[in-house]
């Protein structure tokens, strides 16, 4: 085994790496393919990759991110939504000879994808993950809808035609706008978003929107970066930057113009996304990890993520416990109580118009 940054990583263990993901069976979430760490660690310097090669050939990949102390994290921990080990079948290192090979004493994730046997049972929590299928073409997925959701539909495509009687220009949807400007739009409705909901802003980190913009221009056929844009005329109302890859979408970051919020545009053009991902071979959205209401109402299933750590006897270990588990608790101790969940954003509400963020 060795241990690289990823910038040093060959063309045949990018290639193993590829061919690896497509002969497991997962789905082909673009966070997983080598492309994406590639991106990260571009702008995150503590990036690593651990490479196991048997008979000649790479067979094995662990991206994770080096910090202080010996404390890992998954590759884009707080922004990547599926992370995990990339090896090939019946390859099963240990976790602490693993750990012990990358000099870690603690591995953290916050959304590891199932069917990942080297860290069964370190879980500490699990989500859903909703996903829309549209394998079948967008009027099927449409159909399903009537009887899924049926005034959640009737409600949107009344306001999607209001829109366009109302707007001052046409409406139109783009699903792949190259338009860095639309980007930089997408990222200060974002932003104020944050801030309007008392949350930390994630592009006022220079590594989060350096990395986003990186991935804006990249074209790989595991991960591109896709801007969808919902237009009233020249004036973007909408808009999502999400991942692809050739048969999934993972959704990423959607916003929308607060001037145009009566209209549910953020609504609108998840169900124009869905519709243009078909169109262009898409399969699979994932929304992610998270309850909203928005995704109960277009989802048509779930996959499962998990939140945990993997550990090795160290002193330091307790140290990194400590600063990860009482933070962890308190959050499952909110997200299990709806009441107190909605009191917790009502008071992060709060903060934020006292900060004037409002």
């Amino acid at each position: 085994m060795r241990i690289a940054r990823p910038g040093e990583l060959g063309e045949r263990e990018i290639e193993a790496w590829r061919g690896l993901r497509a002969k497991s069976g997962a789905p082909a979430n673009p966070f997983m393919e080598p492309e994406f760490t590639l991106a990260v660690g571009a702008v995150r310097p503590r990036s690593r990759v651990a490479v196991w090669w048997e008979d000649g050939e790479p067979v094995g990949f662990f991206p994770y991110e080096k910090g202080p102390l010996g404390r890992g994290r998954a590759i884009g921990f707080g922004v990547s939504d599926s992370q995990g080990g990339i090896f090939r079948p019946g390859l099963r290192p240990g976790t602490q000879a693993l750990l012990r090979a990358c000099g870690l004493v603690f591995w953290e994730y916050d959304n590891l994808e199932t069917g990942q046997p080297v860290f069964e049972g370190a879980a500490d929590e699990s989500f859903a993950s909703p996903v829309i299928d549209v394998g079948e073409g967008y009027p099927a997925y449409e159909a399903l809808l009537r009887v899924q959701s049926p005034k959640f539909l009737r409600t949107t495509l009344a306001k999607d035609r209001r829109l366009a009687r109302q707007a001052d220009g046409e409406v139109r949807f783009v699903f792949d706008e190259r338009d860095p400007a639309a980007l930089r739009t997408l990222m200060e409705w974002k932003s104020a978003q944050y801030r309007r909901t008392g949350r930390g802003d994630r592009f006022a980190q220079d590594w989060i929107s350096t990395l986003v913009r990186r991935l804006h221009a990249q074209r790989a056929p595991g991960c591109s970066g896709v801007l969808s844009v919902l237009y009233v005329g020249d004036r973007p109302v909408a808009a999502h930057f999400g991942l692809r890859s050739e048969t999934v979408l993972s959704c990423w970051f959607p916003a929308y113009d607060p001037e145009f919020a009566k209209y549910s545009p953020g609504l609108i053009l998840h169900l124009r996304m869905a519709a243009g991902a078909a169109e262009a071979g898409i399969g699979t959205l994932d929304l992610g990890r998270g309850a909203a209401e928005y995704k109960d109402a277009l989802k048509t299933g779930e996959l499962t993520v998990y939140e945990g750590a993997v550990t090795r006897p160290d002193p330091r270990t307790a140290l990194h416990w400590l600063r990860r588990e009482p933070v962890r608790a308190a959050h499952a101790y909110v997200r299990a109580r709806p009441a107190l969940a909605a009191r917790a954003r009502a008071a992060l509400n709060t903060v934020a118009a006292l900060r004037g963020d409002r």
